[in-house]
């Protein structure tokens, strides 16, 4: 990645991403599900860590977030 910022990736699991967004279990889950009359596309997927383990990528969910303070600026 010659000339590209790179992030330092950190991976955070779903306590740390409610504890982040302020979004409880369900919610989160929701805005994943394609079923969902909350599903969000620009919400980050979670990632496979191992066993039945997964974890979020911190840097996206912080995007995420910032996305929505600009959404909700520009209303």
């Amino acid at each position: 990645m010659t000339g590209t910022h790179k992030r330092k990736i950190r991976f955070i699991r779903l306590k740390a991403v409610i504890e982040k967004t302020g979004l409880s279990r369900a919610s989160i889950y929701n805005r994943l599900k394609k079923g969902s009359k909350y599903y969000d596309a620009a919400f980050p997927k979670q990632i496979r860590i191992g066993g039945g383990a997964v974890a979020w990528i911190e840097y996206e969910i912080e995007d995420w977030m910032e996305l929505q303070i600009e959404k909700s600026r520009c209303e």
